[in-house]
């Protein structure tokens, strides 16, 4: 208990604390909410480690931190409010949680190249809008960006040439990183396959390694079909070329990919719901 009171107390440490009860965060990103520079930023965190009021795992290129709850609650009532926080059933800890599981096993598994070239893995969501919207939202950048990345991460460049040959690029920061000044969580580098606007995307995406390899390419085709109610969308991904180093990247793809699949169906959604309520306008002033 002495240990832990003491990182505590350290008001720095305090503020670093209470960032990780809202979210799992990296150590860039705390450094930047916490106006501090990094290698004392790290230096801290390394304190609330070794005091057990933290945990850390390596996510690609960066080092991610989490709030443990367990010794804070020992401490009095103020804490407790901040180890409820990390301990939510769901949400960003639950996903982080998630994730870890997830590491675990691929790493397990990646024991030589072409260790995940078997692997696939099927999407499906039913989404409001007709094909053609759909697909303007799977292959204009500027509707890609509003969803093409995972919870907490933002798009910090993306080309998406929608032509058989066209260039693919998608590299993603986390939201939180204002300045650019974390490194880039992660990059992917690719081209399309095949178009028929409407009703089939196909393209092949390989996310980059921290040395510029690639860790494997993924094979990703989007099916539309239309609905009396919008749009069914299927996505299939199968992997190929897998490095012994893409543990990291395989084991994100089904947590990742489906919030951004969340994300698109959010904003279509929404926009359906805008046009409702301005359709309903118009016919209210027609009647008038």
């Amino acid at each position: 208990m002495d240990a832990l009171l003491s990182a505590l107390a350290d008001p720095a440490r305090w503020r670093l604390v209470s960032l990780l009860a809202e979210r799992p965060r990296s150590v860039g990103v705390l450094a930047q909410l916490a106006a501090a520079r990094q290698p004392q930023t790290t230096k801290h965190l390394q304190v609330l480690e070794r005091a057990g009021v933290v945990t850390s795992q390596r996510t690609g290129r960066r080092r991610v931190y989490a709030l443990k709850s367990a010794a804070l609650r020992d401490l009095a009532a103020a804490l407790t409010q901040l180890a409820d926080a990390s301990d939510q059933d769901s949400g960003p800890r639950a996903t982080f949680d998630a994730y870890g599981a997830g590491l675990d096993a691929e790493r397990l598994a990646a024991r030589e190249p072409g260790w995940a070239d078997v692997r696939s893995f099927s999407f499906r969501r039913s989404l409001a809008g007709d094909s053609d919207l759909v697909w303007r939202h799977l292959t204009e950048a500027a509707l890609l960006a509003r969803w093409w990345t995972p919870d907490d991460l933002r798009v910090s460049e993306l080309v998406f040439e929608a032509r058989a040959g066209g260039r693919i690029v998608h590299e993603y920061r986390d939201a939180e990183d204002a300045d650019g000044s974390d490194l880039v969580a992660g990059r992917a580098e690719g081209s399309v396959v095949e178009t028929r606007p409407g009703e089939h995307l196909a393209y092949r995406l390989s996310p980059l390694l921290p040395d510029g390899g690639l860790a494997f390419t993924a094979h990703v085709e989007f099916g539309l079909s239309p609905t009396s109610t919008g749009t069914d969308l299927d996505v299939h991904w199968r992997i190929s070329d897998s490095t012994v180093d893409s543990a990291d990247f395989i084991a994100g793809i089904e947590i990742g990919f489906g919030q951004s699949l969340d994300k698109l169906a959010a904003a279509l959604a929404a926009g359906s719901r805008d046009t409702c309520t301005a359709d309903a306008a118009i016919d209210s002033r027609s009647t008038k």
